[in-house]
């Protein structure tokens, strides 16, 4: 069971950065091929910026072709938590970190073996840690 962290929104405002703010906190979404990790390459692990949870490595992260980092599995199915996402007239599963329930993105069922998942997440929720950092 995961520890939740709660904070007032003007907690999060003072402790987060206006995007990190808007897409975390406020369910935004950055501009395809904008965010920082759309193209990283770099060996590490994906962490929520809210909490510094850990969500992703990066052996599961792919180039989907979307313009933002996509993922085809967490690095533990706890790490993340969905819930059903109506808004924008369509349906979607979003993607909130399982500890802070900041939004991270949305999965869909068209990604690559051995899940057949993409998570598609935002640069702004995540943080790289670099595997020499680990």
């Amino acid at each position: 069971m995961i520890d939740k962290i709660r904070k007032t929104d003007e907690q999060w405002r003072e402790q987060l950065d206006a995007e990190a703010y808007h897409v975390t906190r406020r369910h935004g979404t950055e501009r395809a091929f904008t965010g920082r990790y759309w193209d990283c390459k770099q060996a590490g692990t994906y962490r929520c910026v809210c909490c510094e949870q850990p969500l992703f490595d990066s052996t599961t992260k792919y180039d989907s072709g979307t313009g933002w980092p996509s993922f085809w599995q967490p690095v533990a199915p706890d790490a993340v938590r969905t819930e059903a996402d109506n808004s924008l007239f369509m349906r979607r599963t979003e993607v909130l970190c399982a500890r802070c329930d900041a939004h991270l993105g949305h999965v869909f069922e068209d990604g690559p073996e051995p899940t057949g998942l993409r998570y598609c997440m935002n640069s702004a929720a995540l943080r790289l840690q670099p595997i020499e950092d680990r």
